[in-house]
Order: C-alpha cells, then sequence, then structure tokens
C-alpha cells in the first residue's frame, strides 16, 4: 500500500508540474488559446531598423500590445508593421507612431501618441503619421566630422 501512495504523490507533482509548465508557455510564449482580445493596426515607416516581432507598442507609456509582423511594401518603398493592440484601448485617426529606443543602447518599441481628432481607427486601419527611429550611430558620426552645424 505505501509503494502506490509515492507512485500517487509522484505522479499528481508530475502532472502539476507538467501544467504549470504549460502555462507559463501559453503566457509566456503570447498564445491566445481562447479567442483573440486584440485587433491589429498597421504602419508604415521609411525605416524600422532595430525593431522586432515581438516588440513591446506602448501608448502614455503603458504597455499596450505588441509588434506582430515586420514587411515591407515594394511599391512604395515602405517598412509595413502590424501592430496587435488590446480591445479597449482607443486610438484616434490623426495618432502619431514612433519608434523609440528604451534608455541610452537599450532595445526599440513602438510608441503611439494617442490623437484625439474623434475618428477612431478600426481593426485593420493605417495610422498614417510615422516617425522613424533615431539612428545614433549617424549622429555621432555626424558630429565627429564636423557636418552638424552649430546655431
Amino acid at each position: 500500500m505505501k509503494k502506490y501512495a509515492v507512485e500517487t504523490t509522484v505522479g499528481i507533482f508530475l502532472v502539476f508540474g507538467l501544467l504549470c509548465i504549460g502555462y507559463m508557455a501559453v503566457n509566456l510564449g503570447h498564445v491566445s488559446l481562447l479567442g483573440d482580445d486584440a485587433y491589429s493596426l498597421f504602419a508604415r515607416f521609411t525605416s524600422v531598423s532595430g525593431l522586432r516581432v515581438g516588440s513591446p507598442v506602448q501608448m502614455l507609456g503603458i504597455g499596450v500590445g505588441r509588434v506582430e509582423r515586420l514587411t515591407m511594401d515594394q511599391k512604395d518603398q515602405k517598412a509595413v508593421v502590424e501592430i496587435r493592440i488590446r480591445k479597449g484601448i482607443k486610438i484616434y485617426d490623426d495618432a502619431i507612431a514612433s519608434i523609440k529606443t528604451e534608455g541610452l543602447i537599450g532595445d526599440m518599441y513602438l510608441s503611439i501618441g494617442p490623437g484625439g481628432s474623434g475618428k477612431l481607427l478600426g481593426p485593420g486601419e493605417t495610422i498614417t503619421e510615422t516617425q522613424p527611429a533615431v539612428d545614433l550611430v549617424d549622429l555621432v558620426g555626424k558630429y565627429a566630422f564636423g557636418e552638424v552645424k552649430k546655431q
């Protein structure tokens, strides 16, 4: 009888451990099993250098989504960013999407100024006002070689 009690206890701990690993994989992997609580928006940039799939999207300093996909529009020669925004977050048609850096040499993230013109962007619509990331290497190079003019 004691042999079966030990095996049962080990089995319960094993099942519990597997459930915990599965829960962490779903949460850390940003997988939605029971339905999607987000909608897609698009933004077109001249450069998305440093931005990656899974990068955070912030509005007013608060995380509201993540970068879903990076593609290129060959016709207009623009980088197209697909953004997943949580439902309930209102973004207007005059919003500004800009690529920013966390700290001096940190990871890139997408920052959205919410706008306020009155017309809300719906799923699948495009944020038209965008600002690419500031390239620090180019700025330092221009300063070092005297291309920056003092006023």
